[in-house]
């Protein structure tokens, strides 16, 4: 199947270090979609002089993870998308094993590739696997299926990819994993190394908000307020514990848990934001 048939949607923030192996991994003739969270002029001017194949849009602020892909998914105009983290490389024919796929499996939703070795382990010797939830690093999307209606934005940071696939089953839609498909993903190594602390809050503070946002959207606040209320009774016992040992640093990280726990049961917006800038 062509290459010019596919769309790479990538969002970045703060990106710079990580993002160029990535799309030196990409065939040129695969047109990419850099989605960057913020207004960084200067970022968006390098990379489409180094990738003549690839358009930078910047969207000005940090909007998070599911609305800056939505964004991206909105201006694609192939059949097809390839959601990926900045801090992925793709195997040699990843793209074209793909594309293949999705000629053979016409009914599909969501594809994703199949180098996690649980996966493998857990399913045996089929290379296409159809699976309930796929890893965010990496989603192959049909575009025809979706109407444009992607991530749900009140995701900022977690659970989006969990989510969208929620959404697929829902709707009794199609999700493979392909064995013979290869990413290496880094592993939250998607952002330049700033500071860790601020990163680790910013981590648990959004964790916690998506996990009870996430639990409340599919079973009800009640279940939900169950699910999460250990994570708030083990967040408060943190804090007086590491309050007591004047570790300020551990302190802060599980207040940061304790909030953003806190923030998702009252129902706030997912505001918190690492201070990185």
């Amino acid at each position: 199947m062509d290459l010019k048939q596919l769309t790479v949607v990538i969002v970045t923030f703060k990106s710079e270090e990580k993002i160029l192996n990535c799309l030196r991994s990409i065939d040129n003739q695969v047109n990419i979609l850099v989605v960057e969270n913020s207004k960084n002029s200067e970022f968006k001017k390098d990379l489409e002089s180094k990738f003549p194949n690839l358009k930078c849009i910047l969207t000005g602020d940090n909007l998070g993870y599911a609305a800056a892909n939505n964004i991206g998914l909105k201006q694609v105009k192939t059949k097809f998308a390839l959601v990926l983290n900045p801090d992925t490389i793709l195997d040699k024919n990843a793209i074209q094993k793909f594309l293949d796929r999705a000629n053979e499996i016409k009914e599909f939703w969501l594809m994703g590739p199949g180098n996690d070795q649980k996966v493998q382990l857990e399913f045996g010797v089929n290379n296409l696997i159809e699976v309930k939830n796929l890893k965010g690093f990496a989603i192959f999307l049909n575009l025809s299926k979706f109407n444009n209606d992607f991530f749900d934005e009140n995701f900022f940071l977690y659970f989006e990819e969990i989510d969208l696939c929620k959404k697929v089953e829902n709707k009794n839609g199609k999700i493979y994993l392909d064995r013979l498909i290869k990413i290496n993903h880094q592993g939250s190594q998607s952002v330049n190394s700033f500071n860790k602390l601020e990163l680790e809050k910013n981590r648990n503070w959004h964790w916690m908000w998506s996990t009870f946002y996430f639990n409340k959207k599919y079973n009800g606040f009640f279940l939900a307020l169950i699910n999460i209320f250990p994570k708030l009774l083990s967040a408060l016992t943190k804090i007086l514990i590491y309050s007591i040992l004047f570790n300020k640093d551990k302190r802060d990280i599980y207040f940061c848990r304790l909030s953003g726990i806190l923030n998702s049961i009252a129902g706030n917006k997912s505001w918190y934001r690492p201070s990185i800038d």
